[in-house]
């Protein structure tokens, strides 16, 4: 199953999720991109997001607009819907409308095969080599990992430090892959101070001793945090 939150709110890029993406409103192209590989449920703290899923024939299900993230926002639809604990949960960005769906179904498999081996796996996340220029972009989240491809840190500053300056960098995808149970643990689990310096969720889980398991993808997707990011894609497609 596939859930994208979509708040209709935000601080750098009012009503982003609705802007046009090549005739669509931005979480529909998200939605049009992921549909072939799984179901696909748009959480929403918005009635008139709510609307524009139906006219797509997309199934909307309202969500409490107080969540701190989009996670949160996944949790609560997932804890409604008559699922088993095991079923797998892949969050997608509403704002990732040019995201390749192999990527899902690459989390989607590698979840399934943590279930299979019986992995101490708490979710699936992918990273793609970017360049030291896009690496300067705080928007642009950076990952490190061990060498079983499990994330150590996330940053919105270049990690590691390159003393000699050749050093390649790794870019975070903001997919997130769960169980309807690790789900609920993650929502579950106690704000973190790294996660409130850097801004990144994602390291509440590394701070209480969760395996994040990384794929190393190839992708020309990236989200869409401004204008001038939206500008930019919609250039590149031209």
């Amino acid at each position: 199953m596939i859930i994208i939150p979509a708040r209709l709110a935000s601080n750098r890029f009012p009503r982003k999720i609705l802007a046009n993406i090549n005739g669509f409103p931005m979480v529909i192209a998200t939605a049009n991109r992921v549909k072939d590989i799984d179901e696909v449920i748009i959480a929403t703290d918005s009635k008139e997001v709510i609307n524009i899923a139906k006219d797509y024939d997309y199934k909307a299900i309202m969500t409490s607009n107080s969540h701190k993230s989009g996670t949160d926002r996944i949790n609560e639809v997932a804890q409604k819907l008559d699922i088993n604990d095991d079923e797998i949960v892949v969050n997608v960005q509403a704002d990732e409308p040019f995201i390749e769906p192999y990527i899902i179904q690459r989390v989607i498999d590698r979840l399934k095969d943590a279930q299979k081996k019986g992995e101490d796996i708490f979710m699936v996340s992918c990273y793609k080599l970017i360049s030291p220029k896009e690496a300067d972009d705080p928007n642009h989240v950076k990952v490190i990992t061990d060498f079983k491809e499990n994330a150590i840190y996330f940053s919105r500053s270049k990690i590691p430090y390159d003393r000699e300056e050749h050093l390649h960098y790794y870019g975070h995808l903001g997919i997130y892959g769960f169980t309807k149970k690790t789900l609920k643990e993650f929502c579950s689990l106690p704000l973190s101070p790294l996660e409130d310096i850097e801004k990144l969720e994602q390291l509440r889980a590394i701070y209480h001793d969760k395996k994040i398991a990384m794929i190393e993808v190839e992708s020309k997707s990236f989200g869409i945090d401004t204008k001038e990011d939206l500008q930019k894609a919609l250039s590149s497609l031209k």
